[in-house]
Formats: structure tokens, C-alpha cells, sequence
């Protein structure tokens, strides 16, 4: 069943198209019963769509219990990391569920500041986007929310800077501030100190889109729509498939069936060899793999991760040395500067591994790349660093003797292999 890229759903800024389809009710229920919002959220098992899968009701939960009047929340649309496209259909083809999402979170919570923080290269979606909360002001029950959160309540378009450092959560949080995207580390969390020291909630606009169907259809209803997780996943499915897109299908659909049954399969002509999931950042699964449920505790139980639902296939003839060096390449150039072992680690990982990839590998660069995978992450103030170390380790992993015939065996003293990703 579809439920976030329904066709009668996909009105762009006519918010009376929305209303129109069933738009509305879960706004209209969280001002009628705000108390059944949390219990409802919990119930659903709904996790962040972001990439942690981090679970939406503790999220929520924390900002309601903190302190301070003056709340925020903040849908992160800023989505500039290759092979991810979900949010960007969401914001421009179906705005007003993300919107009345983000509105449902902000009852639940206490805040009074809401903001969609978008790339600013989705110019479309922008103007999509400026003309549907034009209409969610002039909507009654949008008044009503302010009367029952003691005050007007703000709905603000914010333009990101562009940088993909800057949808990490804290440098979106200081992006909206009006400062450089600079990650700051954590503790404290958003959900105590966030926008100008106001406890905030961040969420992912997928999440902020599913929670909105959440409270309008119940948890149960939405529990069933997974197989062997509660809901639907988008997934931005790329590379050498013949129907590349996105593809909205149940929790726990596998592997085998969204690239082979709704991505058409292979190229003509090419076999398949494995795919990076959840984009650049994360990891990868291969052939032997295909039968896994794509939810987030069955594809961390194969040793690797599920990220934003990203899935980057390439087929046999494709170097994963190659397309590794690509990505970390896409890393070290977007790494904001401000934590040295990020700035300087990826643009020596990205080095050693274009070197290995046009056959001038030597014999110590498998031990460097498999210290720079050990020690790599948690040095930096956010996961760009290790993002660019998970997809570096989880390749030499998966495709050793890639890197072995290119570069020759690991000469560490230790001589011992990387673990699989747990």
C-alpha cells in the first residue's frame, strides 16, 4: 500500500486538494486529543527516516519533557548526499503531509517555531513550498494551534547554506540561527539546547511525513503496513538498475525484490554485484545478501546499516575500489574543516584510494586505509568522518581481494583482518 507517495496525494501547494483526499485529520486530532498524541507515536514503533533510525517517540518525548517555553522544531530537508532523493519528491509533490506533520509535532511538544530547512538548488520545491505554508497560515485550524500552545505559532521556509555538513542537526541548528553549519559536539542534544539555546526537534522530512499518517490513522493501521517492521520506507534506488527511482514499499520488503521485481532488475547484459546502502555513508551488502529485509535491525544484523534508504547498485565489472575512492572523494570535499582529523583523514584516505584505483597501489597502503578505518571514527564533531570510514571499512570487508590484487596484502604487524560491521 502506498501511504507517503499516493497519487491523489501529490496536489503540490493546493492545500484544498489535501483536505480534499483526507488531509487535515491528524491536526484536527492532535488539537482535540494532544494527550493522545506521544502514547500513539510510541505505539507505531515509527523510527527516524534520517538515517539512525533513531526512535521518533523518544525524540519527541524528550523535547515535550524539557524545559522552556520557547520550543522549535525543525524538518531537515537539506538532503545533498548522492543517490538520496526521497525528501525532495516529498517537499515538492507532497508538501502538506510533511507540513501537517511537522504541525502534529509541535502540539505534542510545546513549540511554537516551526521551520522547514530546505537546499537551497531545489529552487522548485522551494516555491512549492512558499505557496503551501502561505496556505497552512491562512488555514483556521492553524490558529487554533497557537490558542492551544499559548501564543501564534511561526512557520518558517529557511534556505540551507547548500554544504552537506550542514544537515548534520547541530549545524542545521546553526545554520537556522544565521551562523556558518559549523557541528558542535554533543551532549548537549538538540532536544535540550537546540535553536538559540530552546530545546528543538529535528526530524527528517520522511519521518515528519509518516508521523503525520501515524496520528490520522492510528498505530495499528500503520503497524500492518510492515512486514517485519511497523510502516513504509522510501527507498532511492540508483546505479545499474533499469528502473531506477523511488519506490515506496513495505518494512522489511528485500533486497532481492525491490531491485529485481519493482527496479526491474539488471542492466541488460550485467550482473549484479552489490549495492552501498543507505547512500555513500553507510555500507554494503552483496549477493548474498538479496534475501534480506530492508529494515533497520535485519540489515544491522548482516553487518550493515540502512541509512536514509538509499541504494547505490553496481554490477560485476564495476571497482568498488573505484567507486569507494568516489565517495570518500565527495566526503573530504564537503568536510566543513573544523575538526583536523576529519579534513586531513579524509583527503588522505581519498588520495591512497584513487592511487589504488588507477593500479598504483603499494604495498602499505592496505595497512594505512585499514588504520584509518580503525581510528578514524569518532574524531570529528559529527558523522561526516564516519560516514566516509563506515563505507571505507565496510568495502574492505566485503571486496578484500579487490583491494589485495590492486594494492598488494595488508603489511600490518598484526596482520588481522577488520571485523564486519556490527
Amino acid at each position: 500500500m502506498k501511504l507517503l507517495t499516493r497519487s491523489e496525494a501529490q496536489v503540490g501547494p493546493d492545500l484544498d486538494a489535501w483536505l480534499a483526499v483526507g488531509g487535515g485529520a491528524a491536526l484536527r486530532r492532535a488539537l482535540a486529543a494532544p494527550d493522545e498524541v506521544l502514547p500513539e507515536v510510541r505505539a507505531s514503533g515509527l523510527r527516524g527516516m534520517g538515517g539512525a533510525g533513531f526512535s521518533t517517540y523518544e525524540k519527541w518525548a524528550a523535547v515535550a519533557a524539557a524545559e522552556g517555553a520557547d520550543k522549535w522544531v525543525l524538518c531537515n530537508g537539506n538532503e545533498d548526499e548522492p543517490g538520496t532523493f526521497k525528501d525532495r519528491f516529498l517537499l515538492s509533490r507532497t508538501p502538506h503531509q510533511v507540513i501537517e506533520g511537522a504541525l502534529v509535532a509541535a502540539r505534542a511538544v510545546g513549540a511554537r517555531h516551526v521551520v522547514l530547512y530546505v537546499n537551497p538548488r531545489e529552487t522548485e520545491t522551494l516555491v512549492v513550498l512558499a505557496a503551501a505554508i502561505a496556505a497552512w497560515r491562512a488555514y483556521a485550524p492553524f490558529a487554533e494551534l497557537g490558542e492551544a500552545l499559548g501564543g501564534a505559532v511561526r512557520l518558517d521556509l529557511v534556505e540551507s547554506t547548500g554544504l552537506y555538513v550542514g544537515g548534520e542537526e547541530t549545524a542545521a541548528i546553526a545554520s537556522v540561527e544565521g551562523r556558518f553549519p559549523f557541528p558542535r559536539p554533543k551532549p548537549p542534544w538538540p532536544a535540550a539546547r537546540g535553536v538559540h539555546g530552546a530545546p528543538t526537534l529535528v526530524n527528517n522530512v520522511e519521518t515528519l511525513a509518516h508521523a503525520c499518517h501515524v496520528v490520522a490513522r492510528g498505530a495499528e493501521r500503520y503497524r500492518e503496513l510492515g512486514r517485519t517492521a511497523p510502516g513504509t520506507k522510501l527507498y532511492s534506488l540508483s546505479g545499474d538498475v533499469l528502473r531506477p527511482g523511488l519506490h515506496e514499499l513495505p518494512m522489511g520488503t528485500t533486497l532481492r525484490e525491490l531491485i529485481f521485481e519493482h527496479g526491474g532488475g539488471m542492466l541488460a547484459g550485467r550482473a549484479f554485484k552489490a549495492v552501498f546502502t543507505g547512500g555513500p555513508s553507510n555500507t554494503l551488502l552483496t549477493a548474498e545478501d538479496l534475501d534480506v529485509p530492508l529494515d533497520f535491525d535485519s540489515v544491522r544484523a548482516r553487518g550493515a546499516r540502512l541509512g536514509t534508504g538509499a541504494m547505490i547498485v553496481v554490477s560485476e565489472g564495476t571497482s568498488i575500489v573505484r567507486k569507494t575512492a568516489e565517495y570518500v572523494t565527495f566526503f573530504a570535499e564537503s568536510s566543513c574543516g573544523q575538526c583536523p582529523p576529519c579534513k586531513v583523514g579524509t583527503y588522505q584516505v581519498a588520495r591512497t584510494l584513487e592511487r589504488i584505483a588507477r593500479g598504483e597501489g603499494r604495498p602499505g597502503d592496505l595497512a594505512s586505509l585499514e588504520s584509518a578505518a580503525r581510528m578514524l571514527p569518532g574524531s570529528g564533531r559529527c558523522g561526516l568522518v564516519d560516514g566516509a570510514a563506515t563505507v571505507l571499512r565496510s568495502s574492505l570487508e566485503r571486496f578484500r581481494d579487490e583491494y589485495e590484487a590492486a594494492a598488494g596484502p595488508s603489511m600490518s604487524p598484526r596482520g588481522v583482518r577488520l571485523p564486519v560491521l556490527g
